[in-house]
């Protein structure tokens, strides 16, 4: 992927290690936005569109569902597909929530870094490359 194709992520996390985490692993191929809190995550779309927000549920002041809420009733902001990130176990009610709330795919922490890659390449489209190691 060049440069110029780079898609945008914005990583919305309460936890210091995990914005780290990400950062470090998607760098290479996405551009990268960092938002500590789903305050900060609503500033900074008011100024950028990435290709995907990957958003961690629970956080202090605005947990991730409110995020998605405020996102919904901004028919631009809707419109960027967002993945759940989450330490919540995956109970049927709970994937029932993330999907009500508009997310298009669910990853559970602690990731596996594979799973995080695939997942993101599938929501944003772009082809797996069967030679590629993470």
């Amino acid at each position: 992927m060049t440069e110029y194709e780079k898609k945008t992520i914005l990583v919305v996390d309460d936890t210091p290690f995990n914005l780290r985490t990400l950062k470090t692993l998607l760098e290479e191929r996405y551009n990268i936005l960092l938002a500590k809190s789903g305050v900060m995550a609503l500033k900074i779309l008011e100024a950028s569109m990435p290709d995907l927000i990957l958003l961690d549920i629970e956080m202090p002041e605005m947990s991730g569902f409110v995020v998605m809420k405020e996102l919904q009733k901004n028919e631009k902001l809707a419109k960027i597909p967002t993945i759940c990130f989450t330490s919540h176990l995956a109970t049927e009610n709970f994937v029932q929530q993330v999907v009500e709330a508009g997310f298009k795919g669910y990853i559970r922490k602690p990731f596996d870094t594979e799973v995080l890659m695939s997942k993101i390449e599938s929501v944003l489209g772009i082809p797996r490359d069967p030679l590629r190691v993470v």
